[in-house]
């Protein structure tokens, strides 16, 4: 709901803290509005609320691979730091592993980094394949500028 975005963005920003990159969020609550309600909406998500506040939030989209067909892209998954331990973060994953299965994706993807023992434990869980062989690569949009 677009009432939930400034809750969702703050989980954003935590989960940059944590990661040591808070400089890099440039996400705003208007982009996220523009990009995530309406008909040209680009990402999905759900949250999860306890006491009344968004606690958590799981934001992805459908995309295509070409060698597997329909795939739902999981582009971040936060619960924030006082309320993990209590099965929000599974509740989450798990309606989304739902939501996979009932869009018929051929593929449910995401990335951890490989330092986030907590978050690759967390999947492990799942018995989730994790993937070394694959490098993750993109241009920022300062490269996008200067290199197009």
């Amino acid at each position: 709901m677009p009432a939930d975005v400034g809750a969702m963005l703050a989980l954003i920003k935590e989960l940059a803290t944590y990661e040591k990159a808070s400089g890099e969020v440039s996400a705003t609550e208007a982009s996220m509005l523009a990009d995530g309600f309406g008909e040209n909406a680009i990402y999905k998500a759900l949250v999860a609320e306890a006491d009344n506040q968004v606690v958590g939030t799981a934001i992805y989209y459908f995309a295509y691979s070409t060698w597997k067909g329909r795939m739902l892209y999981l582009d971040d998954f936060i619960v924030t730091e006082s309320f993990r331990g209590y099965g929000i973060g599974k509740k989450l994953f798990d309606a989304l592993g739902e939501l996979a299965k009932a869009e018929n994706a051929n593929v449910f993807r995401w990335h951890v980094l490989n330092w986030n023992a907590p978050a690759i434990n967390f999947y492990k869980k799942y018995d989730a394949s994790m993937d070394g062989s694959w490098l993750t690569c993109k241009f920022t949009k300062e490269q996008i500028e200067t290199l197009f």
